[in-house]
């Protein structure tokens, strides 16, 4: 240790140099009640984003949004525990190369095997973190690391970084893109190198994005080649293979080696890691006699101490913050307290919290954002176990209809040309770290001049001839729907390979606020067509035929209230959230050529929607108004 600085009453810190495997020193500060304390459980969190800096995602305490390290290390430390915040391998004071993702698990195993033997620690090490500090602690849990009490993993742990937060149905997600180039720009080695720093900064990250994909010396990562190296790795490894079964970034090949510890699990409806948080809840809660937890809110990434999530607010009950708990910091210290001290009698939380959406007056707030409203239900699983599938038919007329009711006859099957030069673009949706170029949220589905890609004269998304627009006529009844979506669709394609996306939309209906309505979006999927029978051997499609394929969407929880619709748009781009299929078959990442692809989704009866419907919105009358009923 180095020495020691008070920083408050009670609360002291110090430097530690943690020893890696390989010898790399791992720099951490050590927070106690005093220097040299006696012993304690030690409370680590493992971060690329520097160990003293502040982040929004640890949300609101006291007048602070949000607070700085160190009064969160104060606040635990005043609560009876040690805490530890270390820079990732290569970030920050910490030795060694940054390779994003695949250095965690050994580090962070070191660093426990490390805690757990040093006279200040009971033998005791709990984990807690947002996003990247997450994945951090996956990977340590990977790895089944000693003395490892309890995990509290927020917004991350990859349960398969390949279908959710670096890929999903085989696209590559370009957050990691613009993730590259922000975390390029802050390394110590840009930082330390005046040229280096200007020659980023002299760099036009959006510009770069109109001209992809990007090649080795042909990205805005190119005066930093280890970054460019590391995200053109994962973007190039399309197929999974080994490289995506490594501890680190696939929990799901190694929950057995875990260590049976309380878990708790949280995400949010519009970020990447819904898919990791309700696997790794489900899991490790079938898997282990500890308990686990899942808390799902209505926030964009980490951002739980404000209502709103893009142009759409949520209500008072959205936020955290004197809903969930006092504040985050205080919901974590008790969870741990419930969890670590039984002589404490700390009340344990129920196993599923959700936020539903919806229910709100439909109206402009203040702040110029959509009421959508919500509020906060409970369950002991996830799915909750009262959901029943309510099926719904995609139909030539453009509606979507319980299957065997009436309908007008109509074509068997709709096609559209799908221009990889031309994407529909990203409006909103389970995004993080994207800026400048993508933001997380609901949005209504009309692009203006916020929206990468969007061009006048701003027409809605359905406005073009590649986005095949499904929805209900207004509802009669209430529908709530809490969990996975699904979308079988029978396919052609003109092409040797092209994508197919999904996206689910709550639609207001016109009023004086919005009289052209609100269609808002929920969630939404991609399949990269080679990989519908297998992610690990891609086939390539025969131009003309017939395919069955199943499209995912990241689960959701929203109550369509009476006289709104249920949409389901259907497409082959989603960009910039998703890389651009170029429709030649080529490898991801370097393709030069791009060719036109006409694709047809066949209907009658061929193609459905499947939602997890909660019974007591389920009942209904079916009639013109379209299916409310749970199937």
């Amino acid at each position: 240790m180095s020495g020691w600085e008070e920083l408050a009453p009670g609360c002291w810190r110090t430097v530690l140099e943690i020893p890696a495997r390989d010898g790399v020193r791992l720099v951490a500060d050590l927070y106690a009640p005093e220097p040299d304390p006696p012993a304690g459980t030690v409370v680590l969190e493992r971060t690329p984003y520097g160990r003293r800096a502040v982040r929004r995602s640890d949300g609101r305490m006291g007048a602070k949004l949000p607070p700085p390290p160190e009064a969160v290390a104060e606040r635990f430390v005043r609560g009876g525990y040690l805490v530890v915040r270390q820079d990732c391998r290569g970030r920050g004071d910490s030795g060694g190369t940054f390779t994003k993702y695949l250095n965690e698990a050994e580090d962070g195993y070191d660093t426990v095997a490390w805690l757990v033997r040093q006279d200040w620690c009971d033998g005791r090490v709990a984990t807690m973190g947002v996003s990247y500090s997450a994945h951090t602690q996956a990977a340590l849990a990977s790895l089944g690391a000693p003395g490892l009490a309890a995990m509290f993993l927020d917004s991350g742990g990859f349960a398969s970084a390949y279908e959710a937060g670096t890929r999903m149905g085989g696209a590559f997600e370009l957050k990691q893109a613009t993730w590259a180039f922000h975390r390029a720009r802050n390394s110590t080695e840009v930082r330390e190198n005046a040229v280096l720093a200007a020659a980023l900064d002299a760099e036009d990250l959006e510009a770069w994005f109109s001209r992809m994909p990007w090649r080795r010396g042909a990205s805005p990562l190119r005066f930093v080649p280890r970054y460019e190296d590391y995200l053109l790795q994962q973007w190039e490894h399309g197929v999974f293979d080994d490289y995506w079964r490594q501890p680190g970034i696939f929990a799901r090949g190694y929950y057995d080696a875990f260590p049976d510890v309380p878990s708790l699990h949280m995400s949010s409806w519009y970020d990447p890691y819904v898919r990791t948080a309700t696997e790794n809840f489900r899991e490790l809660g079938r898997k282990k006699h500890s308990p686990a937890y899942l808390v799902l809110g209505p926030w964009t990434h980490g951002a739980r101490s404000v209502s709103h999530a893009g142009d759409v607010d949520f209500g008072p009950h959205a936020v955290l913050d004197g809903n969930l708990d006092e504040d985050y910091t205080t919901m974590r210290l008790r969870w741990f307290d419930a969890h670590l001290k039984p002589g404490i009698a700390a009340t344990r939380p129920p196993a599923v919290r959700y936020f539903l959406m919806g229910g709100g007056s439909g109206r402009r707030t203040p702040e110029g954002r959509l009421d959508h409203g919500g509020r906060w239900r409970t369950a002991t699983a996830w799915p909750p176990e009262e959901t029943t599938d309510l099926v719904l038919e995609l139909r030539a007329d453009g509606s979507l209809a319980e299957p065997g009711t009436p309908h007008p006859p109509g074509p068997e099957f709709l096609e559209y040309d799908f221009d990889p030069a031309d994407p529909v673009p990203t409006l909103g949706g389970a995004v993080t770290s994207g800026e400048p170029v993508m933001s997380g949220g609901a949005f209504h589905q009309r692009p203006d001049e916020r929206f990468f890609g969007a061009r006048p004269p701003f027409l809605p998304l359905e406005s073009r001839p590649d986005v095949l627009v499904f929805q209900t006529p207004p509802l009669t009844a209430d529908v709530s729907v809490a969990g996975p979506v699904t979308v079988r669709l029978t396919v052609s394609s003109s092409a040797v390979d092209t994508d197919f996306t999904v996206k689910l939309l709550d639609v207001h209906p016109p009023s004086a606020d919005y009289p052209q309505g609100f269609a808002m979006n929920l969630t939404d999927g991609i399949l990269r067509c080679r990989y519908r029978d297998s992610f690990a051997e891609p086939t390539p499609l025969v131009p003309g035929a017939t395919y069955a394929i199943t499209v995912e969407a990241p689960d959701t929880a929203n109550l369509f209230t009476a006289g709104h619709r249920i949409r389901l748009d259907v497409s082959s781009s989603n960009f910039p959230r998703f890389d651009v299929n170029s429709n030649t078959g080529a490898p991801e990442a370097g393709d030069r050529r791009k060719v036109v692809a006409t694709n047809r989704v066949h209907l009658a009866g061929r193609s459905w929607l499947t939602l997890p419907v909660l019974p007591a919105y389920a009942t209904s009358t079916r009639d013109a108004a379209g299916p409310t009923r749970a199937r």
